[in-house]
């Protein structure tokens, strides 16, 4: 680095076209982090490496705050400095900490007393100008999305971004730690496998020697994971990328990293113990560490799959608050209320949930209330209102036991139905009773929708908290209709409860399986199970879910000759690292904590990927490209 009279203008001129301006690859590297100095740091003669955050020319003063990885700091440049420094250009300053004046210290900022005088720079290379505003973080909140991952790496800058990515490394660092103390192996398996769809559609890789060969993409390591356990491993884990062919939502992604568990010679409580003490660990240390605005986490709830659903309405409940489901048919056993009725004789339910304080929505919010559940399905929403008994409203009316209702269906009821209904909600003056009458899936969907709106109207679902919990005992197969077959409610090597296997031959809807999830504020965040490791059980249950004996022979010999040589019960369990960081970070869309995400339909505007490819590719892999059926 030169003299800082030769480091302007000059050095940065434009020069005569196809010729390059003098380039040296060597530069002064920093001997102090940007985010580092302190007062105590007075008079030191530093040198720092990092990128033009924010500039400010003074009229010939100019003032750049440099940033890296760890922080900001204040530069000041001599006066009359000729360099022409914008947003984001790469630099090297060297110069001499000095205290800021007291009128212009930063307490919020951790090197806001001190600022850099500079003596040399070098400009290691210039911006150009920005897609967006990369400093300001309000701005940043309306820039398109799409925008922002096409130039993902000028996005990834942010010190808000940053401090998500070093939160999801920290996060798999104290994983690893946990999992390492508990003398687990960290074990890599294929990227390239075998198809044996897992529900979802796979990612397929021609095989280029044997053309209509083919690899997949593992949706999991499901069953390399379980051929570890035979092998006599016992212990394994994995940091896993895994790939699926699916519908995208908020938070999904074709690709994902996901902690990957299995274990030999335990039962379901053995996993659900492990599991409950990691992430209490991990978590805890991570709020704390990152000063996370979230409330420490201790024991998890628990809930069978039957429970949560008739209470809750979903398998994943957001557990911050209560608002539960109440089952109505009972208490309208008698009823003359038509639709009611009707929907008890045919077999099916009504079900219903206290709105607090609801009985002053508008009409126009009620509607809201009533499209939301017959957009998940239901025929309408039924809804009256309790209010004050002293209050003689227009319309209302008071019952025999003192109770005033008002509007809805509430002059379709009896008083007895009416005071049922609300002893069984636990309803008080100024409430709103919703209900939803239909067959069982309709009323889980509706209610389970209407009571997260609620939930959120009311401020019930705090960031500040994470309520995890545990769903366990799911269904081991469900109808398919359309297809008319049972199919697995997680995947095929999930094993029945043993008190449930005589039921394989006579009542394959009622079994339970030994499977279970990790829920945390309405969203799954994990699954496992206990695996079958017996062959003819395994087989067994393949052919429950229509998988022929050619089939099984077909795609998975390998596994069912595998558990001849005496495999050990095991089990295991999968959690999502993008979606804890996002729960963590009370993010809306895991795009948001992934590095290089993929927008809607699987789409890369970065690379431009999904891409097509030459002609000598195709003949290389022995394809051609038929075109698509036209679309009905």
């Amino acid at each position: 680095m030169g003299p800082l009279a030769d480091l302007t203008m000059p050095r940065e001129a434009p020069s005569p076209a196809g010729i390059l301006p003098p380039i040296t690859m060597s530069f002064q590297q920093r001997t102090i982090n940007c985010g580092e100095p302190r007062a105590s740091h007075a008079g030191q003669t530093v040198t720092i490496n990092g990128w033009a955050h924010k500039v400010r020319d003074l009229g010939g003063l100019l003032f750049v705050d440099v940033r890296d990885r760890t922080g900001l700091l204040q530069v000041i440049f001599p006066e009359n400095t000729k360099a022409e420094i914008r947003s984001e250009t790469c630099l090297s300053i060297t110069g001499t900490i000095a205290p800021r004046d007291a009128s212009n210290v930063n307490p919020n900022q951790p090197t806001g007393e001190v600022e850099l005088r500079v003596t040399d720079f070098e400009i290691l290379n210039q911006a150009a100008v920005l897609p967006f505003p990369l400093s300001d973080e309000k701005s940043m909140e309306r820039v398109n999305e799409e925008l922002r991952m096409k130039y993902r790496y000028v996005d990834l800058r942010r010190p808000s971004v940053y401090q998500r990515m070093a939160l999801r490394a920290a996060a798999v660092k104290g994983i690893r730690a946990y999992l390492d103390n508990e003398t687990f192996l960290e074990i890599e398996t294929p990227i390239i496998t075998k198809s044996t769809p897992e529900g979802a559609r796979d990612y397929l890789v021609p095989y280029r020697i044997e053309p209509g060969k083919f690899y997949a993409l593992p949706q999991s390591p499901q069953q390399y994971k379980q051929l570890l356990m035979v092998g006599g491993l016992e212990r394994y884990y994995q940091i896993a990328k895994c790939f699926r062919d699916e519908s995208q939502r908020a938070d999904r992604q074709p690709e994902f990293t996901q902690l990957d568990i299995e274990m030999s010679f335990i039962t379901q409580e053995d996993i659900l113990g492990l599991i409950e003490r990691m992430t209490v660990k991990v978590v805890n240390d991570l709020i704390a560490d990152f000063a996370l605005d979230i409330e420490p986490i201790s024991s998890f709830e628990r809930l069978t799959y039957d429970e949560s659903l008739a209470l809750y309405g979903s398998d994943k409940p957001d557990l911050r608050f209560g608002l539960t489901i109440f089952n109505a048919a009972e208490a309208l056993a008698n009823t003359e209320f038509s639709v009611f009725k009707n929907t008890l004789e045919a077999g099916n339910f009504i079900r219903g949930l206290r709105y607090p304080g609801g009985a002053e929505l508008s009409r126009k919010q009620i509607t809201e209330f009533e499209d939301l559940a017959k957009s998940f399905g239901a025929k309408g929403l039924a809804t009256f209102s309790l209010i004050n008994p002293s209050e003689e409203a227009e319309g209302s009316r008071l019952t025999a036991s003192g109770l005033r209702v008002k509007g809805g269906i509430s002059k379709f009821l009896s008083d007895a139905e009416v005071d049922a209904l609300v002893a069984l909600s636990g309803a008080e003056a100024g409430d709103l009773l919703c209900f939803v009458a239909d067959n069982w899936a309709v009323t889980n969907d509706g209610l389970c929708r209407i009571r997260l709106k609620i939930g959120s109207d009311l401020g019930l679902r705090d960031p500040r908290k994470l309520a995890f919990g545990f769903v366990v005992d799911f269904p081991l197969v469900e109808w398919n209709e359309d297809e008319q077959r049972w199919d697995p409610s997680h995947h095929p090597f999930t094993s029945p409860k043993s008190a449930d296997i005589p039921l394989l031959d006579t009542d394959p809807g009622k079994i339970r399986a030994d499977c279970y999830d990790v829920v945390c504020n309405g969203y799954e965040w994990g699954s496992g199970s206990i695996r079958i490791h017996r062959p003819d059980l395994q087989a067994k249950i393949f052919t429950l879910i229509g998988v022929t004996p050619e089939q099984q022979e077909e795609r998975f010999a390998h596994i069912l000759e595998a558990f001849t040589y005496g495999a050990p019960p095991h089990g295991g369990i999968a959690t999502g690292i993008d979606r804890l960081i996002m729960l963590l970070l009370n993010e809306e869309n895991i795009r948001e904590v992934m590095a290089f995400p993929k927008m809607g339909n699987g789409y890369d505007p970065l690379m431009d990927a999904p891409s097509t490819v030459d002609e000598k590719q195709w003949e290389e892999m022995g394809l051609m490209l038929r075109p698509a059926p036209p679309k009905s």
